[in-house]
């Protein structure tokens, strides 16, 4: 029921108000009264009413002042003004405070009844408009998502302004404002034949998607292949410190539930500023970067990976380094992705000292080793190496003059590696991309029809499913899901003589009211509009 209260000095007119509308039958809830503003501030703002009635003019506190006090506390309250003068001063101002309606004293219930039902009618009308727009959002949550993946992007690379940074923030519901900043970034294996079945998967990356959540000021964003960056906000750094600590113990904990499934993290240093922000990102990365040559299942800081690699390099004396190397690269090419190759290369060549990289012989022999281990692993596999790859191999051990450029090679080498890989184990992305298309079409008329459905059909974990959609199709699943439903539905639209409402349920949406929304929403006029616009241009 819509909440009323009222405000009016004059007991006698306050009492005939009230008593003289029998509020219940009308489908209101008298919520409250008051002789003035003062008094009515602080009931009204408890008990949150959806109409206040108040007299213009009152002691202490007048209906205008009270209307600009309690409009900034409830915006969508909506205001209808009582006044014995019939000045247009008054008005006008009324108007600019945000008033719903101006009516003169003495009124009849009858009139004020009438202003009423407008006012509840618009209330309504809102409250539907607001339910959908929700719907639309957490419909919409993908979208969001690749949104705050941009806005991350934008703050670990120094393009926003404090100010940018800010409003952009809070526009994604973000309080970015702080003394200290640090990022944290992590990642758990994506593949689901990394966990015991397809539900665990989705257990697993549900609980790492809300791992910041509970505690103050942290923020996650989903980062694709690369997993999740953490960025964490407080008062100073010991403030920061606490809530790693706390975040670090989290994912940690979630992680124990699945021992057989490797995850790394890297923690950044705390820096003081959001401009700063950028130099707290490149120390998480490469702390990141080194998942390939670490201890898998660990979330390190900057102190804790230089004691492993001075540990490291006391084992590596004696140990055969170019062994140990194989090693990295052959799980990597069992385990890697395509789109990790890049850092991995960086991780790989980090390990091998550099005076070894300045010899072209030390060169010639890492690119041989290299070549060697990719061939046997595809050899393993039963899929061809290449035929020309031999060739290229020569030429490359002639031309490779620089570490920038074996580097490079190297990674082309890893990268068709793991397409061959991928195509022998039925992972090649058209064709996931394509099987996922197929099953849209063949149900996106389903209600339950998500992106939880899909991606457990073409047998992946929804993020990373989410992550390759977007990429190779340059649309969100949603925005995919959406316009394939739209298309069906403008169709019908002009083809047929069904219902609005009827078209809506067809393409998978059970309320008419949320099918015109979103028809609006994406078309830019109603269902009904479109099909007059179709028929007159058929005319």
């Amino acid at each position: 029921m819509i909440k009323v209260f009222l405000v009016e000095d004059e007991i006698m007119i306050r009492r005939g108000i009230k008593s003289s509308i029998d509020w219940g039958k009308e489908g209101y809830e008298f919520v409250g009264e008051a002789s003035d503003g003062e008094i009515a501030y602080p009931i009204i703002i408890k008990e949150k009413p959806d109409i206040l009635i108040t007299d213009i003019k009152m002691p202490f506190m007048d209906g205008l002042e009270l209307s600009r006090l309690v409009k900034k506390e409830l915006p969508d309250l909506k205001i209808l003004i009582l006044s014995g003068y019939d000045e247009f001063e008054y008005a006008k101002e009324a108007i600019s405070v945000g008033v719903t309606d101006y009516l003169l004293k003495p009124i009849p219930s009858v009139k004020l009844l009438e202003s009423l039902s407008k006012v509840a009618k618009k209330i309504e009308s809102e409250r539907e408009e607001k339910k959908l727009r929700t719907h639309y959002i957490q419909e919409m949550q993908e979208n969001v998502e690749r949104e705050k993946f941009v806005f991350f992007n934008s703050l670990i690379s120094g393009n926003l302004s404090m100010v940018q940074a800010l409003e952009e923030g809070r526009r994604l519901g973000m309080d970015l404002s702080g003394q200290a900043y640090n990022i944290l970034l992590f990642k758990a294996a994506l593949n689901v034949d990394c966990y015991a079945s397809k539900e665990e998967a989705a257990e697993a990356f549900q609980s790492l998607e809300h791992a910041g959540e509970g505690i103050p000021d942290v923020h996650s964003f989903w980062r694709g292949v690369e997993g999740w960056g953490f960025l964490l906000i407080g008062k100073n750094d010991e403030d920061v410190k606490e809530k790693q600590k706390h975040l670090k113990n989290r994912l940690t904990v979630t992680m124990r539930r699945y021992p057989y499934v490797a995850y790394f993290g890297g923690i950044g240093a705390v820096v003081s500023r959001i401009r700063e922000m950028p130099q707290s990102y490149q120390e998480a990365a490469l702390i990141f970067a080194n998942r390939f040559t670490c201890e898998e299942q660990s979330i390190l800081s900057m102190e804790e990976l230089r004691t492993i690699q001075e540990s490291a390099k006391l084992d590596a004396q004696s140990l055969d380094i170019m062994k140990r190397n194989r090693t990295l690269i052959e799980k990597f090419l069992i385990s890697g992705m395509q789109e990790e190759a890049g850092s991995f290369v960086e991780a790989y060549f980090g390990e091998i000292p550099k005076e070894n990289l300045r010899s072209l012989l030390m060169r010639q022999y890492i690119t041989i080793d290299i070549y060697i281990v990719i061939s046997s692993f595809c050899e393993r596999l039963g899929v061809d190496a290449g035929e020309n790859e031999a060739e290229e191999l020569e030429r490359t051990l002639q031309s490779v003059t620089s570490a920038e450029g074996l580097k490079k090679y190297v990674e082309q080498l890893l990268v068709r590696a793991l397409e061959r890989r991928d195509i022998s184990k039925g992972r090649r992305y058209s064709d996931i991309i394509e099987a996922a298309k197929q099953y849209i079409e063949e149900n996106y008329m389903a209600e339950d029809i998500s992106l939880n459905s899909v991606s457990a059909s073409v047998n992946m974990s929804p993020s990373y499913f989410s992550a390759v959609f977007s990429r190779e199709v340059e649309k969100t699943f949603v925005e995919y899901l959406t316009e394939t439903r739209m298309e069906r539905a403008k169709a019908l639209l002009m083809c047929s003589s069904k219902k609005a409402s009827e078209i809506g349920f067809e393409v998978g949406y059970k309320d008419p009211h949320y099918f015109s929304y979103i028809f609006k929403k994406t078309e830019g006029c109603s269902p009904t509009d479109y099909r007059q616009r179709a028929e007159r241009c058929q005319v």
